[in-house]
């Protein structure tokens, strides 16, 4: 399994990262720790989390995901060593604590090492654009963390070509680390905002990719086509409102063609697409089950020849 590198950090991971927003939310402990263990004992390594992780689910307040991954560090057996452990700051936390301020930043990070039971973040992500903060701010905040080896690469997500464009001048006229890496929203639905303006900029500065919604909430795996298929999901509401339309099941529809070719599943075809697609580095996906999870990972043999690419990019054009 060829590894891919993590924009210019010189950090390289395998072509598939395990989306962790689930532990604390849909994922309990036990289950964290059997998922965490099979994903990297197929050798792959970059686990996406965020500190705002699972504040959305019932009883919760933020800090769910890192703190079962930082339970599962603590197991021992040289698992820290096994991942690539990427987290984020910026978003809501209880008390109104949020943003990329000098000031936030260095108590949140300090926060997160604590949950996480390490002595260190592999990349350290601006969660989405905090207008309040100038650039210049936060890029020196995050220069501290690196400098203080409590980071070793920093990126974001969520943000604009052109906020990727100015922290870039900012990092660069400062002589201080820069953004290796953007988060966004892409998949083989969610495709025009990612391919009309990020890409563009991710290729011209040599950032690396991973997206989140690599499957759509679930969708691209074509599990869900019917009324009833939405009714067994706490996403179905969204999932039918976004995607349950002729253009949608057209994708489903390409999705079946090329499976059924491949003797492969539709979310492993989609993750495929996303793995084929020249600027990105890892597609972050997440799994609930053992067997989910191994049908994943399982994406990253498959590859796709250009008559199948070509089926899928032409049913899902915008």
């Amino acid at each position: 399994m060829k590894r891919r590198p993590l924009g210019r950090s010189g950090i390289e991971v395998a072509p598939l990262a395990f989306g962790a927003n689930v532990f604390g939310w849909t994922v309990d402990e036990p289950t964290a720790f059997r998922l965490l263990d099979t994903f990297t004992d197929r050798g792959f390594s970059l686990v996406d989390t965020a500190d705002v992780y699972s504040k959305w689910a019932p009883g919760n307040s933020g800090g769910e995901s890192e703190t079962m991954i930082g339970h599962w560090i603590g197991l021992g057996g040289g698992r820290r060593e096994k991942i690539v452990l990427a987290t984020k700051v910026g978003m809501e936390m209880p008390g109104g604590k949020k943003g990329l301020s000098r000031q936030y930043i260095a108590q949140a990070v300090e926060d997160s090492l604590k949950r996480l039971k390490t002595d260190r973040i592999d990349l350290y992500q601006a969660h989405a654009e905090d207008p309040a903060t100038a650039l210049d701010e936060t890029m020196e905040a995050f220069s501290r963390l690196a400098r203080d080896g409590k980071v070793r690469a920093i990126g974001a997500s969520n943000y604009a070509a052109e906020s990727l464009d100015k922290a870039e001048k900012a990092a660069k006229s400062a002589g201080i680390p820069r953004y290796e890496t953007l988060q966004p929203g892409y998949n083989l639905y969610l495709r025009q905002d990612y391919e009309e303006k990020l890409a563009p900029e991710c290729q011209r500065l040599g950032i690396g990719v991973i997206p989140y919604f690599s499957l759509a909430s679930g969708f691209l795996t074509g599990k869900y086509r019917t009324e009833a298929d939405l009714a067994q999901s706490p996403r179905g509401a969204g999932i039918k409102t976004k995607y349950m339309n002729e253009r949608g099941m057209k994708i489903l529809d390409a999705l079946d063609r090329v499976a059924k070719d491949k003797k492969a599943k539709c979310s492993q075809v989609a993750l495929a697409w996303l793995m084929a697609q020249p600027t990105i580095t890892a597609p972050i996906a997440s799994a609930t089950s053992i067997a989910q999870l191994r049908e994943l990972m399982a994406a990253a043999e498959l590859s796709l020849d250009r008559a199948s690419l070509t089926v899928l990019d032409q049913a899902s054009a915008y």
